[in-house]
């Protein structure tokens, strides 16, 4: 039997989900509160296997109570279960010590799969959550790549930086002194050190890498 505790500090989410998982054979929903101390009143004294677990708790932290858990309740599992699809939110609840998190979104049976997951020892993430993480770690691997892979020659930089302020291919080779093919070489480098495909695209990466305010 598997002993879940839900905390959100929404009555009517708490009594849809319980109903929703009450009549599973190996599911018991022992209890539903809405606050951080509500929530460590019951630990204190009772056994519990999962923890389905909203971030807004109105006054309290999701977050928090995650990472109390975590630190005093090592073998309880928690999932988070919230409407926020942000990265931050995410990667902080796991931080803390969640074992996984899923949207309220969910359907029955995610939701089902995803407490038998944790409660099993293992993480589980829905395929939307999932997504979230991958785009943050290939937006931190775009980040790293711009600080330790592209390497510039002054002259590469110099032609960057008038690319930033709008300046065409002519009134940069007149600015620098050099012809419009020498312009176009350094651009075309450019381009393909940013992996891009034209000006717009390189602007763009640039800026967010910090290359260009």
């Amino acid at each position: 039997m598997i002993r879940i505790l839900l905390v959100d500090d929404h009555k009517i989410f708490t009594e849809g989900v319980a109903s929703l998982l009450s009549p599973i054979s190996d599911f018991e929903v022992v209890g539903a509160y809405k606050t951080a101390e509500q929530v460590k009143t019951f630990l204190a004294a009772n056994s519990i296997d999962v923890v389905l677990l909203d971030i807004n708790l109105g006054e309290d932290s999701g977050l928090d109570v995650c990472k109390y858990i975590s630190d005093n309740y090592p073998t309880v599992k928690v999932l988070a279960m919230s409407m926020y699809n942000d990265e931050s939110f995410i990667t902080k609840m796991i931080k803390n010590g969640s074992s996984g998190y899923i949207l309220k979104n969910t359907g029955t049976e995610e939701l089902q799969k995803a407490i038998r997951t944790v409660y099993e020892g293992n993480t589980y993430q829905s395929e939307e959550v999932m997504n979230i993480i991958m785009r943050g770690l290939t937006r931190q691997k775009q980040q790293e790549k711009s600080l330790y892979q592209i390497r510039f020659t002054r002259r590469e930089r110099e032609i960057l930086d008038l690319i930033g302020k709008g300046l065409t291919t002519k009134e940069i080779a007149t600015t620098l002194f050099i012809s419009d093919k020498t312009v176009e070489t350094h651009r075309s480098n450019l381009l393909a050190k940013f992996e891009v495909k034209n000006v717009a695209g390189l602007i763009k990466l640039a800026i967010e890498y910090g290359y260009l305010k």
